[in-house]
């Protein structure tokens, strides 16, 4: 069963194109050290950031979200903070997949930049493909996600995808 993604919007990024590295900063491009990265994520835009986000909250994004090189650092602290999910109008094709790879849920939502606001309540319906905002019950329509997608994300990401298939093929 799919992850259920209901949460807080913890930040929203209108910007066209933004570079997944500045949510950790490209100081911290080569750390590994997942406490370090926790406690730095965000902080340039809200100091509070990492004290604030709760498990659940989302991260929603313009059009391009993810732009320049995937590095893996910044989606690794939001996801030790909780965060469960990018909502974006649409995502840069190498962040896509090296995120989705990773079994990272990333939706693309029309418009959701512009009408989402900070900490609304969202929860996306797999089955219909739909975001809604719980404080005002409206309902934005999302992009298809791949199948393929949602397998990485059943699975853990690429490796226990792997392992699947391969005890499957037994």
């Amino acid at each position: 069963m799919l992850p259920t993604i209901r949460g807080r919007v913890a930040w929203v990024f209108q910007e066209p194109n933004f570079d997944i590295d500045l949510i950790v900063g490209v100081d911290h491009m080569k750390t590994q050290e997942i406490d370090i990265l926790k406690s730095v994520c965000m902080t340039s835009y809200d100091a509070r950031f990492p004290d604030e986000v709760q498990p659940g909250d989302v991260i929603v994004g313009g059009a391009n979200f993810g732009y320049g090189h995937p590095h893996y650092p910044s989606c690794r602290a939001l996801r030790a903070l909780g965060v469960s999910a990018i909502i974006a109008e649409s995502f840069s094709p190498g962040f896509y997949r090296g995120e989705s790879s990773n079994g990272f849920p990333l939706i693309e939502c029309p418009n959701v930049s512009t009408t989402v606001k900070r900490w609304q309540t969202v929860a996306f319906d797999w089955d219909n493909e739909t975001l809604t905002i719980a404080e005002t019950g409206e309902k934005l329509a999302c992009q298809k996600v791949p199948q393929k997608s949602k397998d990485l994300i059943l699975t853990d990401g690429i490796i226990g995808y792997l392992k699947q298939v391969r005890l499957s093929k037994q």
